[in-house]
């Protein structure tokens, strides 16, 4: 039976059983962290050799370039052999940069607004107003550059093979103040949705009103599957340049959840003629970034391959993490109605949507038993979530234990907050 079943009375004592258990939890003095897709210092662990022997005084390139030293503004060679294949790119159209490919998304972002990018008209921040798609849910540190930024962000539906291209076509066709969206394509943050041939597809060929329209293609997760059916996905560049649109797309990815995300290496990837374009803008701004770092990187993981064997360590670690989730929800919640949930095949995330109208309810209830979960409305622009209803669930940072206790009184919550809800009813 589910709880929309349950008789008035019956909802009541079963609202208030839950109640009570929220208040053993409380006397607990738990503090769990679920706020951030953050990896487990096991995970770190697996790249320490990283910062130990893997350079051993070996500071030259393998043509020659002494890594301590100014130069090489987009990246030695062979950290550009490592990544060009994760990204699906060619050795003209990548840059590496620092750790940080958010920061990497911000810069070309802030420069785009005071400079412009290659075939704008003028620079952004010239314009009456600058409009921006976003992708629902989706990631909050996006809408957040925006915001920033003073950028209007339109929110778009997040089907189940992407964005609601329909949608995005029209508003791209009509309007010339729309200059981008962002997209993570493969394990959608929180979803986990992949996009399908037809999205990609239709991205490439869209007919845009502004001439300096960009797709801020997130492909953060690209390397990071569940399990070894890893989905296949369409080459975006490669479709934008046979529909005649090679400079629409930059592509941003990083080993933050590889490696180290502190000590990462972040890319982008992009037509020739984009990456001349940013080149010449970062000139004023470095004569390089840390090419020890690239070299370390390059050393530790060799080949392509080597990275996709290294994340096989890291879903031994976190596939158990989802699976606990995934247990406790089905569990849990699904014999009564209480919620949906995403099923990921990779990515960082779980996407839980409650009844509408419970999603900061049950975020304040875990809050008050001690679980800190990532804010309700984050997954939306402007952090307004217009159902409330919907929560990202991040299992990767907790212990195995810890994440068990913390999805134990979050089913509690959840349990507490619709029942709440349907008595109001």
């Amino acid at each position: 039976m589910t709880l929309k079943e349950y008789s008035k009375a019956d909802l009541r004592e079963f609202y208030k059983k839950q109640l009570s258990l929220l208040e053993d939890f409380k006397k607990k003095g738990l503090k769990l962290d679920m706020s951030r897709g953050k990896p487990s210092a096991e995970q770190l662990d697996l790249s320490n050799e990283m910062l130990t022997h893997c350079l051993d005084g070996d500071h030259i390139s393998e043509n020659g370039v002494d890594c301590r030293n100014y130069g090489v503004l987009d990246g030695i060679y062979e950290a550009k052999r490592l990544f060009m294949e994760m990204i699906g790119v060619g050795r003209w159209e990548i840059i590496i940069g620092g750790n940080s490919s958010l920061q990497m998304m911000y810069d070309v972002l802030a420069k785009a607004m005071l400079l412009g990018v290659k075939d704008s008209p003028k620079p952004w921040c010239k314009c009456e107003k600058v409009k921006w798609l976003c992708p629902a849910p989706g990631y909050d540190r996006h809408f957040a550059i925006c915001e920033a930024f003073g950028i209007e962000m339109i929110t778009v539906p997040m089907l189940s093979d992407g964005p609601d291209m329909d949608m995005v076509e029209k508003l791209v066709a009509e309007d010339e103040a729309i200059k981008g969206i962002w997209c993570v394509p493969r394990y959608a943050n929180p979803t986990g949705v992949v996009y399908s041939d037809r999205v990609v597809t239709r991205f490439a060929n869209m007919k845009t009103a502004a001439p300096d329209f960009r797709i801020f293609w997130d492909d953060a997760y690209c390397v990071h599957s569940l399990d070894d059916n890893v989905p296949r996905i369409l080459n975006i560049l490669d479709e934008c340049k046979h529909a005649g649109n090679p400079d629409r797309v930059l592509i941003f990815a990083s080993t933050s959840k590889i490696s180290f995300p502190g000590g990462g290496v972040a890319i982008v990837g992009a037509s020739e003629e984009n990456i001349n374009f940013m080149k010449a803008q970062m000139a004023y701004q470095t004569i390089g970034y840390d090419k020890l770092n690239q070299l370390r990187h390059a050393k530790f993981f060799r080949t392509y391959e080597g990275i996709l064997e290294h994340m096989k360590k890291h879903r031994a670690i976190i596939k158990p993490k989802f699976d606990a989730v995934l247990d406790a929800l089905d569990s849990e919640l699904a014999p009564l109605g209480a919620g949906s949930w995403s099923r990921p095949k990779g990515g960082y995330f779980i996407s839980f949507d409650g009844e509408p109208g419970t999603a900061k309810r049950i975020v304040a209830l875990c809050k008050e038993a001690g679980v800190t979960l990532t804010g309700a409305g984050a997954t939306f622009p402007y952090g307004i979530d217009p159902e409330d209803k919907n929560i990202r669930i991040a299992p990767t940072y907790p212990e195995l234990p810890e994440l068990k206790a913390a999805m134990e009184i979050f089913c509690v919550a959840v349990k507490a907050a619709t029942a709440e809800k349907l008595l109001e009813a």
